[in-house]
């Protein structure tokens, strides 16, 4: 690895001893608030006029290129991954041009922490491997290199180049008649892969040879002004990913702006091409959209561009004029609470948040199977289950492992009024109970039945109280009513359905 030399916020004389952990972590606490403030100062929605009136060390501009130095921009190295550093270091020392590019820089510019670093060379992917024993080759529609480190996976992309270029078998770019990209592992230069990238905002490049950042799409002054906008025709660049369309909403939710006019115009009518998207790519798409502590500006915004019917038909199709029916509100409760927790950096669970949101389809759903076809509720839910399920998995795959515990969820919803006896002891001990609870919280506060309220404060004080208090309570319930489970009806219209688990 090679040395790294005098740091770019410090130099090497005015360090002789090595800070301990706590005063490195110190130190990088204040230099992360400096970062902010500065970048709240020249990028982040400013004024026009502080823009314009602002004294600022000229940037060097090449033709398109405008080079930002490192006196003029807060990003650090003490903010940049360690394990990154090591494969821009290296790549860079080989003869390679190695740069930090996409949400790392633009979050590093506005003061954020990235989540993760993505890196883009001049390298192909089999001149990354041949440097790094921990590199793991993957993808076919975008030729990647995974740089493992433990947990943590650094993603290095050769810079992509035009479509129109003559290339060879290996860098094959090719299009389906929509005009969406199957493969796209042309590879050119820097300036080529700046254009190629879908957001201006995304298309940051930070250079380790000098620590300048490089624009070449006007992506800093989108990023002051608080702009999402799309490289290109954006039609073409729809088609061409679909998934664009949803990222543009995230973006815009996630980091607080607005998306430009001509990049929003085709995404009501465009919105219809997520159904050519795998659905397990859809899946991943979901959990970032809502999710990341900005779930409920998502969900609005998603509707307002007629995206959210494309990820949940089964929700979408139950919506009511007026925004106002239990599910409805539901969704909004649930979204708004996964929000919270996040920004207390408390964990959330995707199964909780489906059972919520998929919750009245599937009771909706279960009524009707029960009138129309004789069936026991129990049975005819076990049956709705499957049907809004398989529905929903057409658009997003989820997995089972989340499928599964959302039955659980839902189930126990069943079972928490019998309380009698030892019930309602071997419910609390049920994994998934906790839940299973909280939702029946969120129905309570929504349906506003007496008897669901009633339900729902029966077992927040049971989970409060001591066993002497426990046994009390069930005492009073009374003992349980004698009910006789009915055998379904087989008829020639039910299709002698059975409940089967998917």
């Amino acid at each position: 690895m090679p040395k790294r030399g005098v740091r770019d916020t410090q130099a090497a004389s005015e360090r002789p001893v090595t800070p301990s952990a706590s005063e490195k972590k110190s130190e990088r606490n204040t230099r992360h608030e400096q970062n902010t403030r500065q970048i709240k100062k020249t990028v982040r929605h400013p004024k026009r006029s502080d823009v314009q009136t602002q004294k600022r060390t000229p940037v060097t501009k090449q033709e398109s290129i405008t080079v930002i130095p490192r006196a003029d921009h807060p990003i650090s190295r003490d903010d940049i991954s360690d394990n990154a550093l090591k494969v821009l270091y290296r790549l860079n020392k080989n003869g390679y041009e190695a740069y930090l590019v996409g949400g790392g820089v633009r979050d590093l510019l506005l003061g954020q922490k990235p989540k993760d670093f993505d890196i883009t060379t001049n390298a192909t992917p089999e001149q990354i491997r041949k440097l790094f024993r921990n590199c793991r080759l993957v993808g076919r529609r975008f030729r990647l290199a995974h740089i493992m480190f433990g947990p943590e996976i650094i993603e290095v992309a050769t810079f992509r180049g035009h479509h129109d270029q003559e290339v060879d078998d290996k860098n094959l770019s090719s299009q389906a008649q929509n005009g969406m990209l199957l493969r796209d592992n042309i590879f050119g230069s820097i300036e080529e892969d700046a254009i190629r990238r879908d957001f201006t905002v995304n298309s940051l490049y930070y250079n380790i040879d000098d620590f300048s950042v490089r624009d070449y799409v006007n992506g800093l002054q989108d990023l002051k002004d608080g702009v999402i906008r799309l490289i290109g025709d954006p039609e073409t660049r729809y088609r061409e990913d679909p998934v664009r369309m949803i990222r543009a909403v995230r973006f815009a939710c996630k980091l607080n702006m607005r998306i430009e006019l001509k990049t929003a115009e085709p995404i009501h009518r465009l919105a219809p091409l997520l159904g050519e998207i795998p659905s397990a790519r859809l899946f991943e798409e979901s959990l970032k959209l809502l999710q990341a502590g900005y779930g409920y500006a998502t969900y609005k915004m998603l509707n307002q561009y007629h995206l959210f019917e494309q990820l949940f038909p089964v929700i979408a199709s139950r919506f009511t004029e007026n925004g106002d029916s239990p599910m409805e509100k539901i969704i909004e409760q649930v979204l708004k609470n996964t929000d919270f927790r996040l920004k207390n950096d408390k964990r959330v669970n995707p199964a909780f948040l489906f059972a919520a949101m998929l919750w009245y389809p599937v009771t909706e759903h279960a009524e009707k199977l029960a009138q129309e076809g004789g069936l026991a509720y129990y049975d005819a839910f076990a049956l709705a289950m499957n049907d809004v399920l398989d529905e929903q998995c057409r658009s997003i795959a989820i997995p089972k492992r989340i499928t599964t515990t959302m039955r659980d969820i839902w189930m126990l919803q069943l079972r928490l009024p019998r309380r009698q006896g030892r019930r309602a002891n071997k419910l609390m001990e049920h994994p998934k109970f906790r839940a299973a609870f909280d939702l029946l919280e969120l129905r309570a506060n929504v349906e506003h039945r007496n008897e669901l309220q009633e339900l729902a404060l029966w077992w927040s004080d049971f989970q409060q109280s001591n066993a002497q208090k426990q046994r009390e309570m069930i005492s009073e319930l009374g003992s349980a009513p004698t009910r006789r489970r009915q055998r379904p009806h087989r008829s020639s219209q039910s299709g002698n359905r059975k409940p089967n688990k998917s």
